[in-house]
């Protein structure tokens, strides 16, 4: 019997000490759920997580555990808290010292690793527990690896890449260096490179300071942890958003969402303020929706359940979260513009991605944030954030329909056709086009019009040795069949791609800076050649067996709108600077201003045509540095469109003089250029085409001395001469001549011969002073030119042009004075 009642003691004492394990097992588990996941979705996670953050039933009054501080809550509840300095324990009672030389006991450490371990997102727990002389152990492993020690999120390993790809049709293959993604950009699915904060660039390769972030949809930035903040947060800011839906800053307790968290956000244009503090979620919502690009202020202050929020000075919005819980858990970085590595946003939040942007001075609790990388700021994290230059652009008002960009460190107005000026202020009546390097037109493109072939000629002055002057693709991407025309290094370079790999024919020499240039391209199947104005003309042939250029997208001139449409093959990535005048494309003129679907930053380059030479009855028809007219039927004069002829001179006192003052505001300009046309007679041995002078010494002439054309004018208390004889004006022909005065240089160009500069210095000798400019002739020319001529010409003068935007009315005289003048009979 006592063998039989030993048996049954001892199994009676294994069954109570398998009772204890089980229990303690399951006491156990529970403290580590609750510890770890903080989920209050049901009432038994609500009770779970009672017991430690110290909402106690009673009252502070009445016997509470509290170590330091105690507050009583609403239905007959308390918690405790702890002085400043101190941070509460986990048991919701105790306190221990922040920044304490003496660490938390061991069980702390423990907890604080086995919270950490389950927090970790994905994680495999296996947990081992046994009994021995008493006491409960322990064991478990995360994933096979050693325990993390570290409460903030290595986010760093996690951080969200843009996928290389969105579809099967589109590809992102731009390579954006260390730390950067390829993202496709809408609606062109432009390939755009997300850069690591502190990197910029189009390939991620400028190092780049974030004073004020602006965000993309795409981006975000991570900072500390919040520490103090479980109770008390106030948080100022100033936002201009581009969209209406977006995430300002986001943080909690877990990366996917469960538990604590507290967003501030835009949902449909309002305010948005969502917190959970352990047992449901509060939602403040602002009255006003804010404004679109302009700055908005929005203030937010939160204290246990209760949270204000105001919006640029409006009514403060009052809300309060649900449940017993007061205090908010942070643990993740504190991700702003976006959602960093938090995940599940569905179930709490109605937006997903990050706001669209600029954000500045953020501040929280007394701390106001610099964003720039640690340790110039408090960032840890980056991706996708550029400088806003929304503060220069708002310095800027644009006008016009006009656009504010950012260019080298400013911001600048990129102007629609028809303006120009900083702010696209001025009206401008486009003739020849120039392009300063943000410029282009925009046209229909050639589609199949140029399958099997392409003639293309332009007619160019660039002031630059690079830049893109004309491009057609085939995708926005910049993959497939394309052609480009550019300048690389000075060289004038086609390439064009059938398919099967592109070809690039290139100029045998360098084409001059600040010249007129021809340049033409013809290309049959797989062969094209390039000309460039008199050099021998160079070829190519396509690789592959394709033959066929297909171009249905837009056809750009003189730049293009984002270099992530054109191919990546394309040597340049520079848009052209100079001036363009003439495009013919399989034989048809381009009417460049006309045809053109759009534009930006596109002004007058200087030529003779800007003045409107031809009238309103005529097309000034640009020729290299000259022009022709294209008049309208009635109007019989080819060089004006005119009714009336333009004047005829007859020698001897036969003039027109002009005293005004921007005639004499002109000529005190350096350089100074004119630009006339005249038909002179063939008798004509010695005659003053011209002269122009502002006072003593200060004087220019250009007349016809023993057949020659000559320029003369003072520099330094000298004549300067140069002598032009390599073509006969005096032939009764019409031609056109240019003359060009730069300090103590002179230049004579005639038709499209060669030009000669400065030959000799004569010794000045006293001029009779007439001030103004006398055309044809001179009153009195022996004495006013000191015997260098006695007479005016004899001939005709069709149009004169100053600098070339002064242009003078030699038909109708309304400002000027006459003498012994007729018609010329054209």
């Amino acid at each position: 019997m006592s063998s039989v009642g030993l048996d049954l003691t001892r199994g009676t004492n294994k069954t109570m000490m398998n009772s204890v394990t089980v229990l303690l097992l399951i006491c156990y588990l529970l403290l580590l759920i609750d510890i770890g996941y903080s989920s209050f979705d049901t009432d038994e996670n609500a009770v779970n997580k009672l017991q430690f953050e110290a909402a106690f039933q009673g009252r502070c009054d009445r016997g509470s555990p509290c170590e330091q501080l105690c507050y009583d809550l609403h239905d007959g509840m308390y918690e405790c808290d702890c002085n400043s300095g101190f941070q509460l324990h986990e048991d919701g009672y105790s306190c221990y010292e922040l920044n304490s030389t003496i660490s938390p006991s061991e069980s702390d450490i423990n907890d604080n690793k086995l919270g950490n371990v389950l927090y970790q997102k994905g994680a495999e727990v296996d947990i081992g527990l046994s009994v021995a002389n008493g006491t409960l152990y322990s064991n478990f492993t995360l994933n096979s690896t050693s325990v993390v020690d570290s409460l903030t999120t290595d986010f760093e390993t996690t951080m969200p890449t843009p996928s290389s790809s969105t579809t099967t049709e589109h590809t992102c293959y731009l390579d954006c260096g260390p730390g950067g993604g390829c993202v496709l950009k809408e609606p062109y699915f432009q390939p755009t490179c997300l850069c690591p904060l502190g990197k910029g660039g189009d390939r991620c390769d400028k190092d780049v300071e974030i004073r004020s972030p602006r965000f993309s949809g795409s981006s975000w930035l991570a900072l500390p942890t919040l520490r103090g903040a479980y109770k008390h947060v106030q948080i100022t800011l100033e936002l201009r958003p581009e969209a209406y839906d977006g995430i300002f800053f986001l943080t909690g307790e877990r990366d996917d969402m469960q538990g604590d968290f507290m967003a501030l956000l835009l949902f449909q244009g309002f305010v948005e303020f969502r917190f959970d503090c352990g047992s449901g979620i509060g939602i403040l919502r602002s009255e006003e929706t804010v404004l679109l690009n302009q700055w908005n202020h929005i203030s937010l202050f939160r204290h246990r359940w209760d949270a204000w929020l105001q919006l640029n000075n409006g009514k403060h919005v009052q809300g309060r979260s649900k449940g017993l819980f007061s205090r908010i858990t942070f643990r993740e970085p504190l991700f702003i513009g976006g959602t960093g590595n938090i995940t599940s946003l569905s179930e709490k939040l109605p937006v997903s991605s990050g706001i669209k942007g600029c954000l500045r001075n953020l501040q929280v609790n007394d701390n106001s944030y610099k964003f720039a990388l640690e340790p110039k700021g408090e960032a840890l994290k980056g991706y996708g954030v550029e400088e806003c230059t929304a503060d220069r652009c708002s310095r800027i008002p644009c006008q016009h329909g006009g656009k504010c960009l950012q260019s080298e460190g400013s911001a600048v107005c990129l102007c629609p056709l028809g303006f120009s000026g900083d702010l696209c202020e001025i009206r401008v009546d486009l003739h020849v086009p120039a392009f300063n390097g943000s410029s282009y037109l925009r046209y229909r493109g050639l589609g199949d019009d140029t399958l099997t072939w392409l003639d293309l000629e332009i007619v160019l002055k660039p002031n630059t040795p690079n830049g893109l002057v004309l491009y057609n693709g085939h995708r926005v991407d910049g993959f497939g069949d394309f052609m480009a025309l550019y300048l690389n290094q000075g060289f004038v370079e086609f390439m064009y791609d059938l398919g099967t790999g592109f070809a690039i024919v290139r100029s045998d020499h360098k084409v001059s800076l600040g010249e007129w240039h021809e340049i033409k391209v013809s290309r049959t199947g797989r062969l094209a050649i390039l000309e460039v104005d008199n050099q021998i003309p160079a070829e190519v042939m396509s690789p592959g067996a394709f033959t066929q250029l297909s171009l249905p997208q837009n056809l750009f001139l003189g730049g293009v709108p984002n270099f992530g449409i054109v191919s990546l093959q394309v040597r340049v990535r520079s848009a052209f600077t100079g001036c363009i005048q003439k495009v013919v494309i399989n034989g048809r003129p381009v009417s460049i201003l006309a045809e053109a679907l759009g534009g930006v930053n596109v002004d007058n380059c200087p030529h003779p045509c800007v003045a409107r030479p031809c009238g309103k009855a005529g097309d000034c028809i640009p020729q290299l540095e000259y022009f022709t007219c294209q008049c309208k039927p009635g109007f019989h004069n080819e060089q004006l469109c005119v009714s009336r002829s333009p004047p005829s001179f007859h020698g001897k006192d036969s003039f027109v003089h002009f005293n005004d003052t921007k005639t004499l505001l002109a000529f005190t300009s350096d350089p100074f250029s004119i630009n006339v046309r005249c038909r002179l007679s063939s008798t004509l041995t010695d005659g003053l085409l011209l002269w122009i002078s502002s006072g003593p010494e200060k004087f220019l002439s250009l007349g016809v001395e023993q057949g020659s054309l000559v320029l003369r004018f003072v520099a330094h208390q000298e004549e300067v001469v140069v002598l032009y004889n390599t073509t006969i004006v005096t032939d009764n022909l019409w031609h056109r001549i240019k003359a060009v005065r730069s300090t103590t240089t002179g230049l004579l160009l005639v038709d499209n011969g060669p030009a000669v500069t400065t030959q000799f210095v004569q010794s000045l000798y006293p001029h009779r002073v007439l001030p103004g400019l006398y055309v044809g002739g001179i009153p009195d020319a022996r004495k006013a030119t000191n015997g260098k001529y006695v007479a005016g010409i004899k001939g005709c003068i069709a149009d004169l042009v100053l600098n070339t935007d002064h242009h003078l009315n030699l038909v109708d005289y309304p400002t000027a004075q006459i003498n012994n003048v007729d018609e010329c009979d054209v």
